[in-house]
């Protein structure tokens, strides 16, 4: 069966299983704006959008919550909300990313609510961690062609509460929904394979993306539920 292909940067290359080494040796940077290491860095490694939990740890022990923005095999950016003791450039940091593990750098470029980093990593480390990319690009896109299969219906921002472990409620806006899950704006995002309620409805979070999270329902709907609860 031929792998699903991905878009991997300006190019319209494609990323597929067991093609790491097109991410180990690309000299396509991407997309978007990448707030990054050097000329030669942008030009060796192109960088993916891989929007992940994680945590970061400064030289003082502490840790910080942060969400992965893109990364390559040479570095990585983060947005977060560390604003009393910001990051400094030529600072050592460790991150933790969910899926990826324990990346260590130096930090490069700072801006508001973010920085990036150059990764320290052995040849192994990074033929690993190209590896984990491929993997993920893959099952990114697989999971966007299931929700695909679904049209999603824009909601206008309507005000709703996600309920988390029927105990923690947190505000947050339904961006679109579909039968078989909605994009929601909130500040707090719950982790990943959380069980939630939006508006009675059963779900979990499965992506967390720059505004928010996406949740799955636990049961697909019919037009005229979605209709009832969000129309």
């Amino acid at each position: 069966m031929r792998s699903p292909g991905l878009t991997g940067g300006a190019s319209g290359a494609t990323v597929t299983a067991g093609s790491q080494m097109s991410i180990l040796e690309s000299e396509d940077w991407g997309p978007q704006e990448v707030h990054a290491d050097s000329e030669e860095e942008k030009r060796v490694h192109r960088r993916f959008a891989l929007p992940l939990s994680g945590r970061f740890m400064r030289a003082d022990k502490r840790e910080h919550s942060c969400l992965l923005r893109d990364i390559s095999v040479g570095g990585a950016s983060v947005v977060h909300s560390e604003a009393t003791n910001p990051v400094t450039t030529g600072e050592r940091i460790v991150t933790y990313v969910e899926q990826l593990g324990g990346l260590e750098g130096t930090v490069v470029q700072v801006w508001k609510d973010g920085f990036a980093f150059r990764l320290h990593a052995t040849q192994h480390k990074r033929e690993k961690l190209a590896a984990q990319i491929t993997w993920l690009l893959n099952e990114q896109e697989l999971q966007g062609i299931a929700r695909r299969q679904h049209q999603r219906v824009v909601v206008g921002h309507r005000a709703a509460e996600l309920v988390v472990s029927d105990a923690v409620s947190i505000p947050c806006l339904v961006l679109d929904v579909s039968a078989s899950g909605a994009s929601l704006a909130c500040k707090n995002r719950p982790e990943i394979d959380s069980h939630v309620r939006l508006l009675g409805l059963r779900g979990r979070v499965v992506r967390h993306h720059y505004e928010g999270v996406g949740v799955q329902f636990m049961d697909v709907l019919d037009l005229d539920t979605v209709q009832a609860y969000f129309g």
